[in-house]
């Protein structure tokens, strides 16, 4: 049996995840608990790229979310902002962008090759199926829309079929940060009067380059300087009913 899922509030950061923390952890007063690593990974297909300062990467995010509170599972999240390290760079420029119309229609098999900034990672979810709460895995693809922000595809089809586009934005950010990338997470309702799906755990990654000439150009730039201690990450996380969580993290520098 399959069901069709309406997601209220089509917005995001699941790709912000790919720029997260590495071994953080906290805990919040209403008990959910957050997990998150990230490496810092070659892009496929681009000798010179990865953990390596001043050079292209591709991130890895891994998240996890742990709770009881909400019928035997950690309440939905419904934001995100991850506060990245100041030097790290985006570069949309050059890069194809998928069409917000062919986003919005989920027609995302029709978007250019190009505008494709991460191979396709997975969220684990709990959704309402009939009387009963299940996992179901989700993948999840980043695309480039108009304005050089990512999007995400989300994607999932048994035991219930999921679809949603999740948005984020990217905004300047203070020392030691140097950008926040910011996002809603969507409820999603399973089954109407059911609960929401609730986030338990997810792997995304985002980075993508193309070569211009013998040039390699990559949408994320590592610093180019690692300062003493390593970078300076933080991540706020918030929870349906308004509980919050946040915590900090230094990134080791690079070995390179």
């Amino acid at each position: 049996m399959t069901i069709a899922v309406s997601a209220r509030r089509m917005s995001t950061c699941l790709a912000v995840l790919g720029v997260a923390v590495l071994g953080l952890s906290a805990s919040v007063s209403a008990s959910p608990t957050i997990a998150f690593k990230v490496k810092a990974l070659p892009i496929p297909g681009f000798p010179g790229t990865g953990d390596i300062l001043g050079a292209g990467v591709m991130f890895q995010g891994e998240g996890t979310v742990s709770g009881t509170e909400y019928g035997g599972s950690p309440p939905p999240v419904t934001e995100i902002t991850v506060y990245a390290p100041a030097g790290l760079k985006l570069h949309p420029q050059g890069f194809a962008t998928c069409s917000s119309a062919i986003l919005e229609s989920h027609e995302v098999q029709t978007c250019p090759k190009k505008s494709i900034v991460g191979p396709k990672g997975f969220a684990v979810g709990v959704v309402s199926f009939g009387g009963d709460r299940v996992q179901e895995t989700a993948s999840v693809q980043p695309f480039l829309a108009p304005g050089g922000n990512p999007e995400f595809f989300v994607e999932g089809t048994t035991p219930v079929a999921v679809e949603f586009l999740a948005k984020a934005h990217v905004v300047s950010s203070s020392l030691p940060f140097g950008q926040e990338f910011i996002g809603e997470v969507p409820l999603i309702e399973t089954v109407p009067g059911a609960l929401d799906a609730s986030f338990i755990e997810g792997t995304i990654k985002i980075g993508a380059a193309y070569k211009q000439g013998r040039k390699t150009i990559s949408y994320i730039t590592m610093p180019k300087k690692c300062p003493k201690g390593g970078f300076a990450v933080k991540v706020e996380v918030s929870f349906l009913g308004g509980t919050t969580a946040g915590a900090s993290y230094k990134l080791p520098c690079p070995k390179r």
